[in-house]
């Protein structure tokens, strides 16, 4: 009989500090058992994801990450990808990774990995997976389809959450609408442990959110 290791009693050091909308973000995701978590680019929505799923799973409170997101490029197809699943989806993945990176020593992140902790699943892979005491981290989620998305908030089990990390302005379907993000978060959001959260402050460069402002002037 394997004994679970201790919990780690002081706060995780993570090398990016939450502001104060994110801090509090993260407060109202832990609270909740799904989150539709809305934000512009720059506005540090992935990266706020990845900090609450690494949070969680070195203080323990899940046993596994579970990371998806949709094989949908922004305008350019990129064609046949050898190697297993994990190599096919590493050009989509990445962002995801890059930013665990950011947040935290690499060597840890990758033994986590390696030790299956951090689980990449594509969404075509989610029928018959059933998610217990683990994080769930949906990116991109604005190119999930009505159907993809109920049947991946159908996976979730006990002691599970799952976040879906989603711009509406960033929508690469070849019909836009097809996205389930807005419709199936407003569509829920009457559901006790279900809310919708919008990230406003931007953490690129000043001029980011100038452009963004700009086009979308009408």
């Amino acid at each position: 009989m394997s004994l679970q290791k201790p919990k780690p009693k002081n706060p995780i050091k993570f090398s990016i500090s939450l502001n104060s909308e994110q801090k509090e973000a993260k407060e109202r995701i832990l609270n909740s058992k799904i989150t539709f978590l809305k934000g512009q680019a720059g506005s540090g929505k992935s990266l706020l994801a990845a900090q609450i799923a690494l949070d969680l799973l070195f203080k323990k409170e899940v046993e596994k990450i579970i990371l998806t997101r949709p094989v949908v490029t922004a305008g350019e197809e990129i064609g046949f990808l050898p190697g297993d699943k994990d190599a096919k989806l590493a050009p989509y993945t990445a962002s995801i990774y890059d930013n665990m990176y950011r947040l935290y020593n690499k060597e840890k992140i990758d033994k986590e990995i390696l030790e299956g902790n951090i689980e990449v699943v594509p969404i075509g892979f989610m029928r018959g997976r059933n998610f217990s005491d683990c994080l769930v981290v949906i990116d991109e989620s604005q190119n999930i389809t009505q159907n993809q998305l109920e049947l991946i908030i159908t996976r979730l089990c006990v002691n599970s959450k799952m976040i879906f990390v989603g711009d509406n302005s960033q929508i690469d379907l070849k019909d836009k609408r097809q996205s389930g993000f807005d419709y199936m978060s407003k569509k829920l959001s009457f559901i006790k442990g279900i809310q919708s959260i919008a990230l406003k402050t931007n953490h690129r460069d000043p001029i980011v959110e100038e452009i963004i402002n700009t086009l979308n002037d009408n």
